[in-house]
């Protein structure tokens, strides 16, 4: 009995298996990084010599799209190959079409991850609307000289009194731009504002395009934020940016504001 097994990985996506993952003794081993040349070598060689069982991980790396899938398929289960797949149970009539949906599924995911990857390599925008502040450019963000004034605007309210309400409120008021608060905070972590692009990995790549912000001011803005989360929220609001920082030398109280009338 002769079985022989077959690996396919995408090096924008994944690391290489190792080809030792199969649990039984296998004859012999076809990888394949990104291309599927040894995927052919594999089926001209089963059409030399009589091979029995032909290992897999997952059916959907028999090919990119449905009709390779079935076409590489079809060649092996004429050849009285059978194909054994780990990650899939063996399929009858009944359960084709949802193994379809299944190989449809699986590529499509697999082409919108392969596009973030390329763009990400070409430190390139991922899919989807520019932050409010920019346009999207061919290749990278580029600044939207009318509404970037509002978010600078808002990022030196923030600066100016380390209040996120407060700028949220200022940004309604002069700009009829209403935000919110949650809005805001993201705004303040943006890596985009500045100058940074990140990716659904959570992978950021830095200077792909102008900021709105300087690092200077970001790092600013980290320090408020990070003070802020020590503070009540209702002292991280308030009106004056050292309210619950000053504390008596001698006995460590908290100082307050008191006004007098006459």
């Amino acid at each position: 009995m002769k079985i022989i097994a077959y690996l396919y990985s995408d090096p924008l996506l994944e690391t290489a298996p190792d080809a030792s993952i199969w649990g039984w003794e296998i004859d012999r081993v076809y990888q394949d990084l990104g291309g599927r040349q040894q995927l052919q070598q594999l089926i001209e060689d089963c059409q030399n010599e009589p091979v029995d069982y032909v290992l897999i991980r997952r059916i959907e790396e028999l090919g990119d799209s449905l009709e390779d899938v079935s076409s590489r398929f079809s060649q092996l289960e004429s050849l009285g190959i059978y194909l054994v797949a780990l990650d899939t149970p063996t399929t009858n009539g009944a359960d084709l079409f949802q193994l379809l949906q299944q190989i449809h599924s699986y590529q499509r995911s697999r082409s919108l991850r392969r596009g973030h990857a390329i763009r990400r390599l070409n430190a390139q925008p991922p899919p989807g609307k520019a932050p409010y502040g920019y346009r999207r450019g061919k290749d990278k963000y580029i600044v939207d000289k009318s509404a970037a004034p509002v978010v600078k605007d808002f990022f030196e309210q923030f600066l100016l009194f380390g209040s996120l309400r407060r700028a949220v409120r200022y940004l309604a008021k002069k700009y009829n731009k209403k935000i919110s608060v949650s809005t805001g905070r993201r705004w303040l972590t943006n890596p985009v504002y500045r100058g940074d692009t990140a990716y659904q990995n959570h992978e950021i790549i830095s200077n792909t395009h102008v900021g709105i912000i300087s690092r200077e001011e970001a790092a600013q803005i980290d320090r408020l934020l990070r003070r802020n989360r020590r503070l009540a929220p209702r002292t991280a609001s308030a009106p004056r940016s050292l309210a619950g920082l000053v504390v008596c030398g001698e006995c460590e109280s908290h100082m307050s504001v008191a006004r007098v009338t006459s």
